[in-house]
């Protein structure tokens, strides 16, 4: 599923955490919980890419709220891809990484979770998205290895319905 939030790169390195956003401002301060919860991750060295994301009572995600520096210290950092643990995985394939990922993430403090890996059903997922009021889903080859930027190995689909408010 595709969450609506700000693309987030959280690096851990020797006990220091820095959260990134797409372009490099630094997001660390803004998002006490989601530090502290990678801080608290066994790797001395790590780098996670997700979105930080806040979500209403009824589950969706609430992009304005990252704004507010209130609501945003309830945000959660949703991870799709882990690009270092102790060394470079970016030459790994996704689900290789998505493996590594989820165990990782086995019973981390709540600000992290793992986004959920639905696999062979895109069609399908796609319109129970659409039918929930979500913003889409996000398609990647399970064999591809990480590339920064945009890639032609994921596939970003949106909810033609969707509106940013």
């Amino acid at each position: 599923m595709k969450h609506d939030g700000w693309r987030l790169i959280a690096h851990k390195d020797a006990g220091r955490v820095r959260l990134w956003s797409r372009t490099a401002n630094d997001l660390t301060a803004q998002f006490p919980a989601i530090a502290e919860a990678v801080g608290a991750l066994t790797p001395a060295v790590l780098t996670l890419d997700g979105e930080a994301v806040v979500f209403r009572p009824d589950g969706h995600s609430a992009f304005s709220a990252l704004r507010s520096r209130r609501a945003a210290r309830a945000a959660q950092m949703i991870a799709f891809d882990l690009l270092e643990m102790d060394g470079d995985l970016r030459g790994e394939p996704l689900h290789e990484r998505q493996r590594q990922l989820e165990r990782l993430l086995k019973g981390a403090p709540a600000a992290l979770k793992r986004s959920e890996t639905i696999i062979g059903r895109g069609p399908e997922v796609f319109v129970q998205a659409c039918a929930l009021g979500l913003e889409g889903i996000v398609s990647k080859r399970l064999d591809a290895r990480y590339r920064s930027g945009r890639a032609l190995t994921w596939l970003k689909i949106k909810n033609p319905a969707f509106v940013r408010r």
